[in-house]
């Protein structure tokens, strides 16, 4: 019961920092009410200016101008009663009040202008400039579609005021200006301070970010667009006030190929469909969201379920006709409370907006909902070539397949699929009962195939081995092997002996595919890539000799002009087999460079691979000589030889190119990239990294490994300090993992992981922290592996305490305490979390968490030494005590530095080579802080000067602390003990220190100390 006047303001003090949600909001309530029994204006006005701003943060804007009037009363009562912060908000709320009636639809045009000569008038009344009457003039202007430059002009070519909305808020309304005039360039240039963060308050740069999201795409700032998102949709997320840039970043995500994440951010925010105290931005919301549910109507997913309104279950069509019936009734509240049709003809211009990239942006964030979506991305790709016609004649259909079978042409699979549509339509229309793939017994689909193509039967044999090959493409061995089996029975039958021997000896290697380190995707390279995670099938030589000696023969009787026993092609897929046979045995056995692999398997792999190579030379086929040349290549990289590899592998790319076969050459450009990446030659791995991706988009290979080639991109580049394009690579490889679904999630976290750590060393601590809570989202149900999970956890409350996020980086650092306390192993871990849980903790302001913390630290220290978290926790307990209490936490504070010397005289003796300068010297350092608070300033000067000195021990890497040891030591010197001349000599030999050893910053800030001191 609040029974005092100091109560009720104590209490409003802490629901101000309270975070703003329903949870404030009704606290304001209950406190306007226990205000009213006392008769003082002071407790009462704030007790409504704390109502007010609860409702215009927590998306109840409307029922502002309610609360505001009884200020008014009270101010036109008693002005004397309000406090000096109290006047000021007095008209600094006018503008909230202001933006509510425009916002609301039931509030008429005359009753808004009246409102704004209101303010006009009371502004002249007390003496205060007219900007902001003007900006709300320029606001309603902008809102109802008439005369918008005049009223824009009006007001921006006015200085600003004390009354003025914010530097960087006026900067977004300047930049949205330009941004409906269709100016995206100037929008963006006048957006700039905001964006960069120079111009920030309490909603920038987060507001900004959400509507800068779509002029950043369209004007190709892509890097800028995700770095957009990531950082303002983690502000936004899951506040009442801000269901406006929700709105935008739901419509970002459907616009950037995204669809899987704005579903995501849809179920986040469901409860913003009951929120509906903000018309206006209630209207933005549903739009951004209808963008989104359009959007996935169109491309066919009408079924799919959705979150939508709480209470009821949706799936995008009734989703989207809900939407589309209320934003379409709010507009016309609008409009018709306008008299114009601005607020519709905006919400038409957003619903008629389309995918604005040909392929879907990596976000570098992990979409857990609609897994459906994200295998197959619902923006669709620009051709990137001119595809090959489809005949419409039948047999020309089956022979134009057949010739791009031949060199391998990846539209041979488009035309074999059409060709299979056509067949089952005309046997099912002929038999009534599917037809028959047997090939025997029966003349349906005879009629389609012209004599030039063969017997009904090989087609049948075709297909079946073109549905062989999809088995194995999506992992089903068995299936796979036994398809081919089938299909060299159907090859027999029809007489075609060399194409059943080929499909026989294809099904012998089929099971070695599984373990292809050429198919690992999660590998840097191919020294990593040949650990087989099963027993490895066994390779049957004596099957594949036979398969050989078969060849042989009927090569020869084709040769001695008999009748056709097998094509060269046909013989060339047998060497293949025994060649990506004897590469799979190697691998298995090969030690690491410089030992040699075991002679056997050696000479094997080199006869197989050289029999292969010169048959497809002698016969002409380029395609297959450039899978020897990359059998080669690979053998080569993995004992070492990546100067052998790298030669392999060109001469390959060049024959292909030669051979008018460029299609082939996307996996030669990226094993050449990894052959580079082995030498150090990192530049240029980058290079031709980035050709095999371009080579294999253009191709449309879909079996390309691309997210292995992005995560190769992506180190390369970071290694020759190209951030931005390592970020990009990282961030599409993570999404090209998530493409493959379940079984390469665990790739996709560590990508994540790597992403982050990037993030965080380019100073975008928010980017990065976005993407490891991606992470941990979802990691129950990804099965991710717990050290992944404990190390993700770690580095995310690393990022949230860098974010000065406290609270949020206590509670994960506490998770993660929690995880560690089943491990067995690296229990060391135990202290250094619990060191930095305390931190976090005292910075939480959670002193009583953070002093038991603090024990289990140190009671894990006695069992696990880590003397450098613990040193710094003690030090961080020591400076955090002496601010929050002053000279009275002297004696707790040096108690904590005292434990921190004992810390480190224990590191001393147990490893006497251990360097100790810096704990030594910080803890001086420390002690002279806390000393100088509690007044003992010549105790404090000297610490300071012991501090000096212990980082003499330190080298260059502690010239920077120095520096700092020496500004406390002046300071304390010529301000608390009043000796400026010898303050100000030590400054001038410390500033000349650090620009000897390139500090120009440091020396900068001395020299301005020096500077004051001389005043």
């Amino acid at each position: 019961m609040l029974t005092s006047i100091d109560a009720v303001m104590t209490a409003l003090r802490e629901n101000d920092d309270r975070p703003y949600g329903r949870q404030r909001t009704v606290t304001a309530e209950e406190l306007v009410d226990a205000a009213e029994q006392f008769d003082d204006t002071a407790v009462r006005a704030m007790a409504l200016l704390e109502l007010m701003e609860a409702y215009e943060y927590d998306g109840e804007r409307s029922k502002s101008p309610v609360v505001f009037a009884r200020v008014l009363r009270l101010w036109d009562t008693d002005p004397d009663g309000f406090g000096e912060w109290a006047q000021q908000q007095v008209f600094w709320r006018f503008k909230w009040v202001a933006t509510s009636l425009l916002g609301t639809p039931d509030v008429p045009l005359t009753a808004i202008r009246r409102w704004h000569e209101e303010m006009r008038g009371r502004y002249r009344a007390a003496g205060h400039g007219l900007q902001p009457y003007y900006a709300q003039r320029f606001h309603l202007a902008a809102h109802v579609g008439e005369d918008v430059q005049d009223a824009y002009e009006l007001w921006a070519g006015r200085p600003r005021t004390e009354l003025s909305d914010c530097h960087a808020c006026e900067i977004r309304s300047r930049a949205v200006h330009h941004l409906r005039r269709g100016d995206d360039a100037t929008a963006l240039d006048v957006w700039r301070p905001v964006l960069a963060g120079e111009a920030t308050c309490a909603e920038e740069p987060y507001v900004s970010h959400a509507q800068a999201l779509l002029p950043l795409l369209r004007q190709g700032r892509l890097d800028e667009a995700r770095s957009s998102h990531l950082v303002g949709y983690r502000f936004a997320r899951g506040k009442s006030g801000m269901a406006r840039s929700v709105g935008l970043h739901v419509e970002f995500c459907a616009l950037s190929g995204n669809e899987p994440r704005g579903l995501e951010i849809l179920a986040e925010n469901r409860d913003l469909f009951g929120v509906t105290g903000d018309p206006v931005s209630r209207l933005d919301f549903l739009t951004g969201v209808e963008v989104l549910i359009a959007g996935l109507a169109r491309a066919g997913h009408g079924e799919l379920t959705v979150s939508g309104p709480p209470g009821a279950s949706w799936t995008v069509d009734t989703l989207l006709a809900h939407l589309r019936t209320e934003a379409d009734a709010l507009a016309a509240r609008f409009d018709a409370r306008n008299g114009t049709d601005a607020v519709s003809g905006r919400r038409r211009d957003r619903l008629a907006r389309r995918p604005l990239l040909a392929e879907p942006l990596a976000l570098g964030v992990r979409a857990s909902a609609a897994p459906e979506l994200a295998a197959v991305p619902v923006v669709p790709a620009v051709p990137a070539r001119d595809a090959e016609p489809e005949p419409e004649d039948f047999t020309a259909l089956v022979l134009r397949a057949r010739e791009l079978q031949l060199v391998g042409h990846p539209d041979a699979e488009r035309l074999w699929n059409r060709i299979a549509e056509r067949l089952a339509a005309e046997e099912n229309g002929g038999s009534g009962d599917g037809g028959s793939e047997s090939g025997g017994g029966g003349t349906v689909g005879e009629g389609l195939l012209g004599a030039d193509a063969g017997p009904l039967g090989q087609l049948h044999a075709e297909l079946t081995e073109r549905r062989a090959h999809a088995a194995l493409d999506r992992g089903d061995w068995e299936e796979g092997a036994a398809e081919l089996l089938a299909a060299g029975g159907l090859y027999r039958r029809e007489g075609l002996l060399g194409r059943a021997l080929a499909a026989r000896t294809r099904a012998l290697v089929a099971e070695l595919v599984r373990e292809d380190p050429q198919d690992e995707e999660g590998e840097e390279g191919p020294e990593a890539a040949g650990a087989a995670v099963t027993a490895a099938p066994v390779i049957d030589w004596a099957a594949l000799d036979a398969a050989l000696a078969s060849a042989e023969e009927l090569a020869a009787a084709t040769a001695a002009g008999g009748a056709p026993g097998i094509t060269d092609d046909d013989y060339l897929v047998v060497l293949q087999c025994r060649a990506y046979a004897a590469h799979q045995e190697l691998v298995r056995v090969l030690p690491a460079p410089p030992e040699q692999p075991p002679a056997e398997q050696a000479a094997r792999f080199a006869a197989a691979v050289d029999a292969y190579r010169d048959a497809a030379e002698a016969r002409g086929s380029v395609r297959r000589l450039a899978v020897a040349r990359q059998y080669a290549a690979d053998a080569d990289a993995r004992q070492g030889r990546t100067a052998e590899a790298a030669d392999e592998l060109r001469h390959a790319i060049a024959e292909l190119e030669r051979g008018g076969q460029p299609w082939h050459t996307p996996r030669a450009y990226g094993l050449l990239g990894q052959a580079l990446l082995q030498t150090g030659e990192q530049a240029e791995a980058v290079e031709m990294l980035h050709r095999a991706l371009a080579a294999a988009a253009r191709w449309a290979d879909d079996s390309y490994p691309f997210a292995a080639t992005y995560l190769m991109a992506g180190h390369a580049s970071a290694h020759i300090g190209d951030t931005g394009a390592a970020i990009r690579s990282l961030s599409e490889a993570a999404s090209r993992f998530d493409r493959k679904g379940p079984e390469a999630a665990e790739e996709a976290a560590r990508t994540r992981l790597q992403l982050a750590d990037l993030l965080t060393d380019a100073d975008r601590t928010a980017d990065a922290v976005a993407v490891l809570e991606s992470v941990l989202a979802d990691a129950d149900a990804a099965g991710l592996d717990e050290r992944l999970v404990a190390q993700t956890r770690l580095d995310l409350a690393r990022g949230l305490f860098t974010l000065d996020e406290d609270r949020d980086a206590a509670e994960e650092y506490l998770r993660l305490a929690t995880m560690l306390e089943g491990w067995t192993e690296d229990l060391h871990l135990r202290t250094m979390v619990a060191s930095e849980a305390a931190v976090a903790l005292l910075h939480a302001d959670r002193w009583e968490a953070a002093h038991a913390a603090r024990t289990r630290a140190l009671a894990a220290h006695e069992q696990w030494p880590q003397p450098g978290p613990v040193s710094a926790m003690l030090r961080q307990f020591a400076r955090l005590t002496a601010q929050k209490d002053g000279p009275e936490g002297m004696e707790p504070a040096l108690a904590r530095l005292a434990e921190a010397d004992a810390v480190r005289e224990r590191l001393e003796r147990e490893e006497p080579q251990a360097e100790t300068w810096y704990p030594r010297a910080s803890v001086h350092y420390e002690r002279a802080r806390v000393l100088a608070v509690a007044g003992r300033f010549e105790e404090a000067l000297a610490e300071a000067e012991r501090a000096i000195t212990a980082y003499e021990a330190g080298g260059e890497q502690a010239e920077t602390p120095r520096a700092e040891a020496v500004r406390l030591a002046a300071l304390i010197e010529g301000t608390d003990l009043d000796r400026r001349g010898p303050a100000r000599e030590r400054l001038t030999a410390a500033v000349d220190r650090c620009r000897a050893h390139g500090l120009e910053e440091a020396a900068a800030i001395l020299a301005e100390l020096r500077e004051r001191l001389a005043d």
